[in-house]
Formats: C-alpha cells, structure tokens, sequence
C-alpha cells in the first residue's frame, strides 16, 4: 500500500518524517513536486501492486465474493 502526502511546509514534513522514522516504516521522500515524477512513482507503484495481485489470484490466494458477503452478514447480525 503506498501514500503520498503533500505536507503543508517544512515543519509538518519533519514531524511527519520522524513518525515514520520511529516506527521503521519505508517511505520515499526524494519525489520533487513535479506531476511527472510524482505520477510516474505513482504508476510504477500502482502497477507493482497489480502484478503482486495478479499473482496471488492465480496461486489461488484469494477471498470469494460469496465469502465476503457472508462475512458482512455475520458481522451485521453481531450488531
């Protein structure tokens, strides 16, 4: 999963940097604000994720339609 956040100025993107720091999260922050970069790590990232998804489809790692809606059934009568 990724995000991408535009901090408001340099204090929030510290703050917001050292989150992410303590808890050892990955993050990319070398993204100039130019659209083409930003849509490029954007796709490049998108499609990663679609391949991953493609492949867990076919080894049969995946939850069926009927499934989940049973799962929402269960959970609305435990309301």
């Amino acid at each position: 999963m990724s995000v991408f956040v535009n901090t408001k100025n340099e204090q929030e993107e510290k703050v917001l940097i050292a989150f992410l720091d303590s808890l050892d999260y990955k993050y990319q922050s070398d993204i100039n604000d130019a659209p083409t970069e930003v849509e490029a790590a954007f796709l490049n990232q998108y499609n990663e994720e679609i391949d991953k998804a493609d492949k867990e489809i076919e080894s049969g790692d995946f939850i069926s339609h009927e499934d989940v809606e049973q799962l929402f059934e269960k959970r609305r009568k435990l309301i």
